[in-house]
C-alpha cells in the first residue's frame, strides 16, 4: 500500500485527476498521533492530505483500523449541507485503497481554538459556535435509525478512545476499574451522532468562522461523551493557566447551555457528562495519550486528586466543577 509522505505527496497529487496540472509545495502538519497530515499549496490553492496510520505515534503500543478514514469522508459529506457554510471542510479527493483523502484547507491565518485558549484570547462566541454545531448534529441524528445504520459501527471509537483512555487508565488505577467500566457502558449507548474527538485542537478559527475537523472517530453512540471531552480540555487548561480559568469556565457553561437545548432530557445529559468528565480528566494524565502541555509532577498530582474526586463523587453541575478547582 502507498504510504504518504512529504517527499512523495507532490508526485501523488500530480497523478490524481482532481489535482493534476499544478506544482504543489508540501509542508508537514501536526496531525496528532493517528494520521499523516500534509499541507499542499499551489498558486493560491490550499488543501490538506490526510492518511490514517495503523500504529499510532505514542509511547505505548496503540493500533487502529485504517479504514476509519472512509467514515470520516462519509461524515463530512453528510454533515456539510446540515451545518453552517464552512463548518466542515470540503473533500477534494478520496482514495479508499490507500486510506487517504484531501480536503480544502483553512486560510493561512486560521488558528486552532486550542491555541487561542492557551493565549487567553478565545472569546465566548467560539464556544457558542461549537455549541451550535453540536446541537445541530444532535437534533439531526437523535434517535435516528438512518444515522445509526450509517455510523453504528463503534470499533474505531473503542480502538481510539475507550481502550486507550478508559481501559488503559483503569489498569493504572485498578481501584477505579468499576467506575471506568460503567463509563464504557454509558458511552456505548446509542442515542445520537458522536464526533469522538470534540477537542479545541480540532476547531479552526478565522474571523467569525469556526470549522470542525478530524471526524475519524465518528459513530452513533452517547453524545455526552463529546460534551465531556470538550469540557475536559477547558478544565485541563483551567489548571494549566489559572489566570484565565474564569474565561474557560464561562465557555464551558455556555457550550453546555446550548447543547442541552438540543437533547430530550437536559438534566440527565449533564449528569452523564459529569460522570465521563472525571475519567477523561484522569485519562489525560495517566492514559495512553497524556496531555502534552502539563509536565510538572506537582500539577499532575493535583489533577489526579481532583479527577478521583470527580469520579467517586460527581458534582451536581458543570458550573460546580469549575468553581471547585483548587487554587
Amino acid at each position: 500500500m502507498f504510504e504518504l509522505s512529504a517527499s512523495n505527496a507532490g508526485q501523488y497529487l500530480a497523478q490524481r485527476p482532481e489535482t493534476a496540472g499544478r506544482r504543489w509545495r508540501i509542508t508537514p502538519l501536526e496531525g496528532g498521533v493517528s494520521n499523516t497530515v500534509l499541507l499542499a499549496e499551489s498558486d493560491g490553492a490550499r488543501i490538506v492530505l490526510k492518511q490514517a496510520l495503523a500504529k499510532l505515534r505514542v509511547k505505548e503500543d496503540w493500533y487502529a483500523d485504517r479504514s476509519r478514514i472512509r467514515r470520516e469522508c462519509a461524515a463530512l459529506r453528510r454533515l456539510a449541507p446540515l451545518l453552517a457554510p464552512g463548518a466542515v471542510p470540503r473533500i477534494v479527493l478520496e482514495d479508499e485503497e490507500n486510506h487517504l483523502f484531501a480536503m480544502e484547507a483553512a486560510p493561512a491565518g486560521a488558528r486552532t481554538w486550542k491555541a487561542l485558549l492557551l493565549e487567553g484570547r478565545a472569546p465566548i462566541e467560539i464556544a457558542e459556535s461549537v455549541g451550535a454545531m453540536t446541537a445541530t448534529m444532535l437534533r439531526q441524528s437523535w434517535g435516528s435509525l438512518e444515522w445509526e445504520q450509517l455510523f453504528g459501527d463503534q470499533a474505531a471509537f473503542d480502538q481510539l478512545r475507550l481502550d486507550p483512555y478508559y481501559r488503559f487508565t483503569a489498569r493504572r488505577h485498578p481501584e477505579l476499574a468499576p467506575q471506568f467500566e460503567e463509563r464504557i457502558e454509558l458511552a456505548r449507548r446509542r442515542r445520537a451522532l458522536v464526533h469522538g474527538d470534540w477537542s479545541p485542537k480540532n476547531f479552526l478559527v478565522w474571523g467569525d468562522r469556526v470549522t470542525a475537523i478530524d471526524f475519524e472517530v465518528i459513530h452513533y453512540g452517547d453524545p455526552s461523551f463529546d460534551a465531556a471531552f470538550l469540557l475536559n480540555h477547558l478544565l485541563l487548561k483551567s489548571f494549566f493557566r489559572p489566570q484565565w480559568a474564569p474565561q474557560y469556565a464561562a465557555s464551558a457553561r455556555r457550550f453546555l447551555e446550548i447543547v442541552a437545548e438540543a437533547v430530550p432530557a437536559p438534566a440527565e445529559f449533564e449528569a452523564t457528562t459529569l460522570r465521563h468528565l472525571g475519567c477523561l480528566l484522569l485519562a489525560r494524565i495517566d492514559g495512553k495519550s497524556p496531555v502534552e502541555y502539563i509536565q510538572e509532577e506537582g500539577l499532575k498530582a493535583k489533577i489526579r486528586s481532583f479527577a478521583r474526586s470527580l469520579i467517586l463523587r460527581p458534582p451536581s453541575s458543570v458550573a460546580a466543577v469549575f468553581a471547585s478547582i483548587p487554587s
